[in-house]
């Protein structure tokens, strides 16, 4: 965005159509349709959830977006993929109240994927209440469904809770069965601490030049 002027609108929208893709390729079948739950924070990791939402509706699956933030503090590129979700009539349900975790819970086990969008890269430390709670029912679900079963959790970019730097997970954080991450792989995978978390990884591309990543990946290596 800096420095080739690329907009955050767009590269959102390359990242929620391409994973949009995967979601369907590796998850839900191609030609078919589903049941999808998409869970999402106020930042662009969920403005990605939102813009995969809408990819999804296009292609016939069945998506309910819950939203574990004040819609008032979403804002930039975030919004303007919520404000497009809202027009389409997709439903949205409000998460912030944890008295209506439990009954999301319930729903998400009757869905064929649950989709992690509640922080994005720029997440360290601790995660607060309530998002904390929603991971644990996140997890709960993943859980109720036994290996191979459905649900399968699918965290966008990276597992929220987990340090994309250290690898490490916080005081809780989302155990997906993929990882669909953006650009490349973060430098966090490939420390033990984060296989329980990622599942299998897969790289999307969001349109950012390839000397861009060239550049940064050189830098890393230096390191």
């Amino acid at each position: 965005m800096e420095q080739y002027g690329l907009p955050g609108i767009v590269l959102m929208e390359n990242a929620g159509r391409n994973a949009a893709r995967v979601i369907r390729r590796d998850v839900l079948g191609a030609g078919r349709g589903g049941r999808v739950a998409i869970v999402c924070g106020a930042g662009n990791n969920g403005g990605d959830g939102f813009c995969i939402g809408r990819h999804l509706a296009n292609c016939g699956v069945d998506v309910k977006i819950y939203l574990a933030a004040d819609p008032g503090r979403v804002g930039g590129d975030a919004a303007t993929n919520l404000q497009i979700v809202r027009r389409m009539g997709l439903p949205l349900t409000d998460l912030r109240d944890v008295q209506q975790i439990h009954p999301a819970m319930e729903q998400w086990q009757a869905c064929d994927a649950i989709i992690d969008a509640l922080l994005g890269t720029g997440f360290a430390g601790e995660v607060r209440g309530p998002l904390d709670r929603v991971i644990e029912a996140i997890n709960a679900a993943r859980a109720a469904a036994g290996p191979g079963g459905r649900p399968l959790v699918v965290a966008v970019d990276v597992p929220s809770g987990l340090d994309a730097d250290s690898g490490r997970p916080s005081n809780v954080a989302v155990r997906a069965d993929l990882t669909i991450t953006m650009v490349a792989r973060k430098v966090g995978f490939d420390a033990p601490t984060a296989a329980p978390y990622t599942g299998r990884v897969v790289v999307v591309d969001i349109g950012a030049p390839r000397m861009v990543i060239e550049s940064v990946a050189g830098r890393v290596s230096d390191a």
